[in-house]
């Protein structure tokens, strides 16, 4: 008699009775608000793939695992960089977007080219800055040397310090209607390379480090909605900074190009240092 050896025992008959009912999973929606990652500088577009990240690897609760996702999708801050506590009692913008210099700003690529310190008139000598609809009245100026003392983050203060800062002046503005608040920063760095670098580095990181508005000149209401841009211009960096009064999100009525605009004014100073150094760089 020949014996038929025994295989591994194949598919399950499809028509054969189950015996045991499988419940069915309820399908849950993805909360992409986690205290936890908020506390630590994430939007919740990044706490979006941050889950995806942990889901797919199955290891979210791993704190290396948690460390490994956030560099990877672009933002390099960590806890130990800046306290949950200081998080949460800064501002911070909810959207920024950092552009590099033009070549309009070659003369004054570099601080040897442009030596002489701006001043507090320099940059904030205007009163009143004026685009479209939108009339911002000048509210406070600051002028510091110490580049680290106008920022809440050690990762940014020692990134600034790389650039070669110098300066960072600040002037903050309410609009004439009350609906509106802007700050504009202006930093003195070391050359093009380093303006073009700072506002682009801000670009993943500034959830985690970011200006701080003048002690003593209450502006952006705390977890409001703010918005940001970056600038440079040769070796200068403008930070814009603009929100509602009341910290609410933009609405049909609310015109943010033109404050914006109106806020960059301020950069008449830069213009004219261009002029002054002229277009053979000095």
């Amino acid at each position: 008699m020949t014996t038929t050896p025994s295989g591994p025992p194949g598919p399950p008959d499809p028509s054969a009775p189950s015996g045991r009912k499988r419940r069915r999973t309820q399908t849950r929606t993805p909360n992409w608000n986690i205290p936890q990652l908020e506390e630590w500088g994430l939007s919740q577009v990044q706490q979006r793939l941050l889950v995806i990240v942990g889901s797919v690897a199955g290891v979210l609760v791993a704190a290396v695992a948690v460390t490994f996702a956030i560099s990877t999708i672009g933002n390099d801050f960590v806890p130990e960089r800046a306290t949950a506590a200081a998080i949460s009692t800064q501002p911070r913008p909810d959207a920024y977007r950092g552009w590099v210099s033009p070549k309009l700003f070659a003369p004054i690529a570099r601080i040897d080219a442009d030596p002489t310190p701006l001043t507090a008139k320099d940059v904030f000598g205007e009163k009143t800055l004026k685009e479209g609809g939108v009339t911002l009245k000048l509210s406070g100026t600051k002028l510091d040397t110490d580049c680290s003392a106008v920022i809440w983050s050690q990762e940014l203060a020692d990134r600034l310090a790389e650039a070669g800062c110098t300066q960072a002046l600040r002037g903050t503005y309410r609009s004439a209607d009350g609906r509106y608040v802007a700050q504009y920063t202006l930093l003195n760095l070391r050359d093009t390379e380093s303006a073009d670098g700072l506002v682009q580095s801000l670009n993943a990181t500034y959830r985690g480090g970011w200006v701080q508005v003048p002690s003593g000149t209450p502006l952006f209401p705390t977890g409001g909605h703010t918005e940001a841009s970056g600038h440079a211009m040769g070796h200068y960096a403008g930070l814009v900074w603009i929100g509602r009064a009341d910290g609410a999100e933009p609405g049909p009525r609310d015109d943010f190009v033109s404050l914006s605009l109106a806020v960059r004014r301020a950069e008449k100073a830069v213009f004219r240092r261009v002029v002054a150094v002229g277009p053979a760089g000095g």
